[in-house]
């Protein structure tokens, strides 16, 4: 980059130096020399016209404006390119301070850096228990979920004993581990030894026997509480006394599935989120009677394959799915409303979603959401679920069989060839529709952002979560809130509890009961107070 000259020992400096003056050496920067030309010509040239003007779409296209470092820097090439250099320097020096103190680069800062550090050194492990090291792990379930598990401990060095109800089903699963090191053995970012050695970490198998000698057990079978007993029964009978069991659900309260465990303190919930491989977040939950012991040993396992953990208390949902349940139902309801699904999908993007709610719900699974909406309505009663999505839920499953991806049919058609499209159908289930022209955007991005925030809320007043650099980090990591607010209580720091109990109290008129805020927002407003003051981070002080 001509930035850099010559790299010497400090005692050949000046050495070195004395010769580069004598032979050739010149005071004059490259870009200081007379009759210097731009690389890819001057900013209003052919060659300028055809970079600037896709490079502002492609900004606008992939950050939707939410990110002002990103347009700062198209700003400074753009000026820049048009002074001489020591002015552009200038220019670049000012926009670098304006962006610094920007709410948007505070915000990622506390969150993606100071918080995801904090965390992953172990801000929450029990100081008291000895760090645990990890020789064999047991993985029950060869699904893919299971089949991610065992890859990332494998991958770990740590060796799994992978099983499942009968051995070929067990070797699918290895086989998931060997597709996705080919893959790195392809790209170049693995060597084939390095595949031989992780294949060779995971033995699949039906016996349950082998489990005998693992440090921990995390069982990762279908999502149904008598599935899951049955293989805690099987597995307690053999696995050693200090083992830890973990079990990775997404739903099911982890203090309801321990009763069926001989030693309850050492259960623990382990929520992994798919692809295991590509997810960076960890959700442990606490049970009841979950031990210190379990949870030190818990987080040391994820630090261990590298992965950022929060730790939560037990309730239905937990947080992470709890959470982004309410982006999925608002999808649902705008759909009920009238909204253009198209118009749903952009705005969840332009709100800072990685995607937009039927997207979301198409890859978690459409019949998934049903059977937890009908779940929630036989535990809780009819009031604890939304009408207009009941019935827009059981249209889809029940009448359309609609799944989802898996199915190749949900909210959007996944033909073999070619990108997946809105379902066209979709229309025809929409009791009324809306002109598009005459909907706010703003307003549907409220509704889809502050209604995940606002339940995240709803969890710290529950003692659901109790870290909010957690409830922040695990947001962005989990579910993918907006990044640039830095997380679901940042974005309500960020505005102040009073502005956004105004603004649910605005949606909650006009969309109805869902937006009410809680009594600790509600309190806090009157206050003034911010969460990340009232609940400083556990061995933090106060942060304003």
């Amino acid at each position: 980059m001509k930035l850099v000259d010559e790299v010497v020992p400090a005692a050949d400096l000046i050495k070195t130096a004395k010769a580069w003056i004598a032979t050739s050496g010149t005071a004059k920067a490259p870009w200081d020399i007379e009759n210097f030309k731009l690389p890819g010509g001057p900013v209003y040239s052919k060659a300028g016209m055809m970079v600037f003007t896709p490079a502002n779409a492609l900004y606008r296209r992939e950050t939707h404006d939410n990110y002002p470092a990103a347009r700062a820097i198209l700003q400074v090439v753009y000026e820049g390119l048009q002074l001489p250099f020591d002015l552009a320097l200038r220019v670049e020096s000012r926009w670098f301070a304006k962006i610094l103190r920007s709410p948007e680069a505070a915000a990622m800062i506390r969150s993606l850096f100071i918080s995801m550090q904090e965390i992953n050194k172990g801000a929450r492990r029990p100081a008291a228990v000895p760090a645990k090291k990890f020789k064999t792990i047991g993985v029950l379930g060869a699904g893919f979920m299971g089949a991610g598990i065992a890859y990332v401990s494998a991958l770990a060095g740590l060796d799994v004993v992978l099983i499942d109800r009968d051995p070929e089903t067990a070797a699918k699963g290895k086989a998931h581990s060997e597709k996705l090191m080919n893959e790195q053995v392809t790209r170049g970012r693995a060597t084939p030894e390095a595949r031989d050695a992780v294949l060779a970490r995971i033995t699949p198998t039906a016996d349950f026997v082998a489990l005998k000698d693992c440090d921990l057990v995390i069982e990762a079978v279908f999502e149904d509480r008598k599935v899951k007993e049955e293989v805690i029964a099987r597995a307690q009978n053999v696995i050693g006394d200090a083992a830890i069991f973990g079990s990775n659900t997404s739903t099911l309260p982890i203090t309801s599935l321990a009763e069926s465990f001989k030693d309850r303190p050492r259960f623990v919930g382990i929520h992994f989120f798919s692809p295991v491989e590509r997810m960076g977040l960890v959700e442990i939950i606490l049970g009841k009677e979950t031990g210190d012991v379990a949870l030190a040993a818990t987080l040391d396992y994820v630090r261990a394959i590298r992965k950022t953990p929060i730790v939560v208390n037990d309730s239905r949902g937990f947080y992470t799915s709890r959470v982004v349940g309410t982006y999925l139902r608002e999808g649902h309801l705008m759909l009920a409303d009238g909204v253009p699904p198209a118009m749903i999908e952009n705005v969840g993007r332009m709100a800072g979603m990685p995607v937009g709610p039927l997207a979301l719900n198409d890859e978690v699974a459409v019949d998934l959401a049903w059977k937890i909406l009908k779940a929630t309505e036989a535990d809780l009663g009819a009031k604890a679920i939304e009408p207009r999505q009941k019935a827009l839920l059981g249209e889809m499953v029940e009448k359309r069989g609609r799944y989802g991806r898996k199915n190749g049919k949900g909210f959007y058609d996944y033909p073999q060839s070619g990108p997946k499209r809105l379902w066209p159908g979709l229309a025809d289930l929409q009791p009324k529709k809306l002109d598009p022209d005459t909907i706010d955007v703003a307003v549907l991005k409220a509704r889809l952002i502050a209604v995940q925030a606002l339940e995240t809320a709803r969890c710290i007043e529950e003692g659901v979560v109790t870290d909010m650099r957690e409830a922040d980090v695990g947001s962005i990591l989990g579910f993918g809130f907006a990044p640039f607010t830095g997380g679901t209580i940042s974005y309500i720091d960020g505005m102040g509890s009073k502005a956004f109990v105004a603004l649910c109290n605005k949606l909650a008129k006009d969309h109805g009961d869902r937006f009410n805020p809680c009594k600790l927002l509600l309190d806090m407003a009157k206050k003034g107070d911010t969460f990340y003051r009232r609940f400083p981070p556990q061995g933090r002080k106060a942060v304003a």
